[in-house]
């Protein structure tokens, strides 16, 4: 798990263009454009007396009629994700659109059906250029059969993906796997794999971003590399998630340095406009934080989304007790901040509590979250827990105009 999650910048680099829907639309289609010419080559390889079996023009219909229902297909595909991108940033929050957006099953999805609409344009192209012969119509025919089964396999397939695609419920399942699979990560190897902080010494060199934006991901193994080259310390400023301008530092080094290790060092942090969620378990309960304020307002009031989502923002807190950590520290001239237990809460349940404060029961299941996660880490989580659900409880006691929901409140403390 955390061997993607320590990925160096260019497996990162890559793994960002392989998420693009074009990439995979790219791959398809030239995979559908090679499977209809390669009959051409195959042909000889099938007895004649087959392609007198085969009629002549059986293949000229179904790809004529392949040609005009996959560009609709298509065009219907590519409306239904466009409205569940748009229903997500409306009803859910615009933070996790990008998640529906990097969906496998959507991109392989409509892949397929751009890469059978060329299948059929070229393969139309060739029979009328006379580019196959009686044998390779055979063979484009049979490659023409097994494109129709996958066709129809993966239209019933999206079909089903639909009736859940963009949906809320959806949506805040996705955005918890990834929340969970980023905090898994760093309890497994916290630190991003390098040593705890220290204090800095006060002759180390700062680093400073050539950009302003959002780290979003850093390359430890890099920052190893150079720091073992050239005999120095590295000290980390800044976790991914955080935001950084040209005079906010990104690094500390300790040793001697040039511009070019200078230049070298700032490569390896990776800024864009955006948070991303791979190295930042915060920004996955800060998206969970935000699905719950959206249902909790005046203009959607759906208090059991908000409920639904403490329950999965509990689950992901938990996983940073609960996953194993590695026992070995990996880069030892590397020291990096530690992820503060405050902070995740802070995220994730201040907006909670102050957006919920007038509904008992979103207070109740938010004060039942809080005592289940200090009784279950009572060390690591139970002093910030407390934290927060006294500051709920005094919310709410401003908020809530019934006496019987004060006095729920006040049972519940107990």
């Amino acid at each position: 798990m955390a061997g993607d999650y320590l990925a160096s910048r260019g497996i990162y680099i890559l793994r960002q263009v392989t998420k693009r829907i074009w990439f995979r639309a790219s791959l398809f289609s030239v995979a559908a454009i090679v499977t209809a010419l390669v009959a051409a080559w195959i042909a000889p390889l099938i007895p004649y007396e087959l392609s007198l079996r085969v009629g002549g023009k059986a293949v000229d219909n179904i790809l004529t009629i392949l040609a005009s229902s996959m560009l609709a297909v298509t065009t219907f595909a590519l409306s239904a994700s466009v409205t569940a991108y748009g229903s997500a940033t409306s009803a859910v929050t615009p933070r996790a659109t990008q998640l529906l957006v990097d969906d496998r099953f959507t991109q392989n999805a409509l892949s397929t059906f751009v890469g059978a609409f060329l299948f059929s344009i070229v393969g139309i192209i060739a029979l009328t250029t006379g580019l196959y012969g009686a044998q390779g119509r055979v063979v484009l025919f049979f490659a023409t059969i097994v494109i129709v089964a996958i066709i129809a396999i993966t239209l019933l397939r999206w079909i089903q993906h639909l009736s859940s695609f963009g949906r809320v419920r959806d949506t805040i399942e996705r955005v918890e796997t990834v929340a969970r699979r980023a905090m898994q990560a760093w309890a497994e190897a916290p630190h991003l794999g390098a040593q705890a902080p220290v204090a800095i010494p006060p002759e180390t060199s700062p680093v400073y971003p050539a950009e302003i934006g959002y780290v979003a991901h850093i390359d430890v193994a890099g920052l190893a590399r150079i720091a073992d080259r050239h005999t120095l310390t590295i000290h980390i400023a800044e976790l991914p998630g955080a935001f950084v301008f040209t005079e906010r530092p990104l690094a500390h080094v300790a040793g001697v340095i040039d511009d070019k290790v200078r230049a070298a060092i700032e490569k390896t942090f990776s800024i864009l406009t955006d948070r991303e969620f791979e190295q930042d378990p915060r920004f996955g309960l800060i998206v969970l934080s935000e699905i719950a304020s959206r249902a909790l307002s005046p203009a959607v009031n759906d208090p059991g989304t908000a409920i639904r989502v403490l329950g999965a923002g509990q689950r992901v807190l938990s996983d940073l007790v609960d996953t194993k950590r590695r026992a070995k520290v990996e880069h030892l001239r590397v020291h990096a901040p530690a992820l503060e237990v405050d902070d995740m809460f802070d995220d994730f349940f201040r907006p909670i509590a102050r957006d919920g404060a007038s509904i008992i029961e979103v207070q109740l299941r938010l004060l039942a979250t809080l005592n289940g996660l200090a009784t279950h880490a009572p060390g690591v989580l139970g002093e910030t827990a407390r934290r927060n659900a006294d500051a709920a409880r005094l919310r709410a006691a401003e908020a809530l105009a019934f006496d019987g929901d004060r006095q729920a409140m006040r049972k519940s403390a107990r």
